[in-house]
């Protein structure tokens, strides 16, 4: 364990639960805590820490606050969160927990697996803590039982097939979150729509105020810091909303800006380009032209 920006940094699994005071992992590379069999209590998570493992936590307690870089997301009635190694965790608050599960697995154990390259395509794993599952009781159901599989499978004399078991269970488990966070999106689509709402103003207000002018075209990494969060769940969120991406959409927004530019002004391309934020007109042609199959001249000019 290092120091790292303040950070207590844990390489491994069993470097981890020694300094939390929890038993040894039955198996360096995985580790599964039930919270029935061993208490996590909040000083434990005071300080603030980051795993070179993922992290699959599902907490069915009440009154657990988690902070990913200024959002803090509260579990009101339980639910799922996601990390990948690196990712910091602060500001944890938590009530001791009684029921669910963390699973810690580090990447080594996907070693000559397809999961080790699957498993970075699972989207959820870069998402903010305040991006968390939150699951139906038929789907608590679901993910305890395959929680419980796991358990039993580690705690069970090791042979030649235990880590096939413990991989296709793993992945079960990846395949079953992703199939509930696209659920997800679907119910709890005002909030997201809202979120939608929110953008398509962010990016009204930077088209109009001329900041694209100053500081050229907003990228993705902007968008989602002004709406707190990941660009891996805006983008996701978008797919499931509109049927594309964000840069996609940023795109969109653009060319509807510029078409009405277009209409209601004498600028010349190259001064509609550069209050868009672009640095060469050409480019701004080239992609008014994918989306409108019309040049920004020939577009001004059908309505001329």
């Amino acid at each position: 364990m290092e120091q790292k920006n303040k950070l207590k940094v844990f390489h491994s699994i069993t470097e981890m639960q020694r300094a939390f005071g929890l038993p040894k992992p039955l198996h360096p590379l995985i580790s599964m805590l039930d919270y029935s069999k061993v208490e996590i209590t909040p000083a434990m998570l005071k300080d603030p820490f980051v795993m070179d493992f993922y992290n699959i936590t599902y907490n069915e307690s009440e009154g657990c606050r988690m902070k990913y870089g200024q959002t803090t997301y509260d579990f009101e009635e339980g639910g799922m969160f996601f990390t990948s190694p690196g990712q910091p965790l602060t500001g944890i608050e938590a009530a001791t927990a009684n029921a669910g599960f963390t699973l810690l697995i580090h990447p080594d154990f996907f070693r000559n697996y397809p999961l080790a390259t699957k498993i970075k395509l699972f989207g959820f794993f870069n998402y903010s803590v305040n991006e968390s599952l939150h699951l139906s009781d038929k789907e608590k159901t679901i993910i305890a039982g395959i929680g419980r599989n796991i358990d039993d499978e580690l705690e069970t004399a090791i042979d030649d097939v235990s880590q096939d078991v413990l991989i296709a269970q793993i992945e079960l488990l990846l395949n079953y979150s992703q199939r509930f966070f696209k659920r997800q999106f679907i119910t709890r689509k005002p909030i997201n729509n809202a979120l939608l709402e929110r953008l398509d103003k962010i990016l009204d207000k930077y088209f109009d105020d001329q900041i694209a002018l100053k500081q050229g075209l907003p990228t993705v990494q902007f968008l989602a810091e002004q709406l707190n969060l990941s660009p891996k769940y805006l983008g996701d969120m978008l797919r499931a909303l509109v049927g594309h991406n964000t840069q996609q959409h940023i795109h969109n927004r653009l060319i509807e800006k510029a078409k009405e530019i277009l209409v209601i002004s004498d600028l010349t391309i190259s001064e509609i380009a550069y209050k868009l934020g672009f640095e060469h007109p050409q480019s701004f042609s080239k992609l008014f032209k994918s989306k409108t199959n019309l040049s920004p001249i020939e577009f001004r000019m059908s309505f001329n």
